[in-house]
Order: C-alpha cells, then structure tokens, then sequence
C-alpha cells in the first residue's frame, strides 16, 4: 500500500505570447503584481511553430517565459489559470485575445502547463482546467513528449527550462533548510 504525502512544492512560471512586444512591460507589471516578486525573465523567442493562432493573434508572434521567486502548491494551478484567463480577457479586443498567458510549473521530473482543453495526456485538476505534462526532465535534460508543443520542444526553451530548473533546486533546499 502507498502511504500518501504531500508534494513538493513548484517553481511557478508563465509563458507570454503576443504579437505587440511594447504591451510585455504592462503585463510583466501586472502578472508581478498578480503574483508575486519575478526570478528570471527569458529573452524573446520566435513563435512561430504553429499557424493556429494565426486568426486569432495575427503572425509573427514573439514569447517570452517568466520565473517566479515563490515556491507554489502543485495544487494551486488551476486557480492561477483562471486569474490569467481573466488577464487575457481584459487585454482582448472584439474577442480576439492580444496575449496568451500560459501557466505552468516545475518539479524535479517534469515540466507541467495549465490548459482549458481536454485531451488523453492530460489531467483534469478541478476549475475546469487540466495539467499538460509537457516535458520530462530525465538524464539531465528535458525530453519531449509525443504531444509537446513545438516551441517547448526547441533547445532554446529547453535550455532556459533547465536555468529555471536549476535555480528551483536551489530554492528547493533553501526552503527545506529554512523549516
């Protein structure tokens, strides 16, 4: 028999797409503000892996990641996706989404994002969202998964995916040290 326990805290982080760089500085402010003092800002990245938010966002789409400082719950990601669902809507204009905030955490084997939409890999985790196990963390590096979306699968990503990491690991003994 397993013994349930709780799990160890995750190094919180935001992918943030958009079109209009200069609107990134108003969001940073407002996602900080949101939740809480910022880690480590990812340079840009290209997006354009996929033309499926084309209609929506129009081309050359631009994202940047944001780490958090604060360990969060593993549980806890359903309710930030609703806040930065909410984000999104404000920041629309006649239904047509300017950004896409996507939330996710870090742990020590995995990469995990929030998502609204259904599907086999991914588990329901209440609100109406689901976790997307997104990368596997194994022999020092991020793996994908059949179902990884091709901007989380480029070395770039991956590469500030394993700063990220490595500063969580540190804050992770840090936390453990302090109790």
């Amino acid at each position: 028999m397993s013994t349930p326990k709780p799990p160890i805290p995750a190094k919180f982080l935001v992918g943030v797409f958009m079109k209009d760089q200069k609107i990134f500085h108003e969001i940073f402010s407002l996602l900080e503000e949101k939740f809480g003092n910022i880690d480590i800002v990812s340079p840009w990245f290209n997006f354009d892996y996929t033309e499926y938010y084309e209609k929506e966002m129009g081309k050359d789409l631009y994202r940047r990641m944001i780490v958090f400082k604060d360990l969060i719950g593993q549980d806890d990601l359903a309710e930030i996706k609703k806040i930065t669902n909410l984000i999104e809507k404000e920041y629309s204009e006649h239904g047509k989404r300017k950004i896409n905030i996507d939330p996710g955490f870090i742990v020590p084997s995995r990469f995990v994002l929030a998502t609204g939409k259904d599907y086999a890999h991914r588990i329901y985790i209440g609100e109406n969202i689901y976790a997307d196990l997104t990368l596997m963390f194994k022999n020092g590096d991020f793996h994908d998964l059949d179902w990884t979306y091709p901007d989380y699968s480029s070395r770039q990503m991956k590469d500030f995916l394993l700063k990220a990491r490595s500063k969580y690991l540190l804050d992770l003994a840090e936390s453990a040290e302090s109790e």
